[in-house]
């Protein structure tokens, strides 16, 4: 699984998704502009539907015989 330079994108989307996670959070600590939170956290759902999409179509292509 390692050697599948395919499982390091799904890491790095993982890791950007952990990233606007902790900016959305620490913008609602400071108590800033309540839609600018709201924005950063729509972008962390976008991102963590994409990081989605690549875990389950690396799961169906590992599944399908891919190395």
């Amino acid at each position: 699984m390692v050697d599948n330079p395919f499982f390091y994108v799904i890491i790095i989307a993982c890791l950007v998704v952990a990233g606007v996670l902790a900016w959305g959070l620490s913008t609602f600590q400071a108590g800033g502009d309540g839609k600018r939170s709201n924005k950063i956290m729509q972008l962390r759902i976008a991102a963590q539907f994409v990081a989605v999409v690549l875990i389950v179509g690396f799961a169906y292509f590992r599944s399908m015989g891919g190395n």
